[in-house]
């Protein structure tokens, strides 16, 4: 089976080194972390993922910027993106509909058998 890829596109260093170990340790998932949002197309142009793990909030540029611009994209434009926030908890998904701007989101911290659920949905 190959494995899928996953870009994550979020400033917490700690954050995407503990999801990146835990999705490598499955076997199903190759993933490349970009901890700066100005660098995250160019990334994502570079290593065309199967779904992009995508911080709102970040220094430099936001989340939902980038998210336009890979959609804009016609190399990316078919890529799953599903945003992971701290803007909304938990406890607050389902009174959202499971979406933000038209994107799936799962909150942070991230509950590790929704984050695959989540992955496995949009892949």
């Amino acid at each position: 089976m190959e494995k899928k890829r996953i870009l994550i596109i979020d400033d917490e260093k700690g954050f995407t080194k503990l999801v990146k170990l835990n999705l490598e340790q499955t076997g199903n998932y190759e993933v490349i972390v970009e901890n700066e949002g100005k660098k995250s197309f160019d990334t994502a142009k570079r290593i065309r993922p199967d779904l992009i793990l995508l911080d709102i909030m970040m220094p430099e540029m936001d989340g939902t910027v980038v998210a336009q611009m890979i959609k804009a994209d016609n190399t990316l434009e078919e890529t799953p993106v599903v945003f992971l926030t701290s803007i909304v908890k938990e406890d607050e998904i389902s009174s959202r509909g499971d979406n933000i701007g038209g994107y799936p989101f799962i909150a942070k911290s991230v509950n590790f058998e929704k984050l695959i659920e989540i992955i496995e949905r949009h892949i």
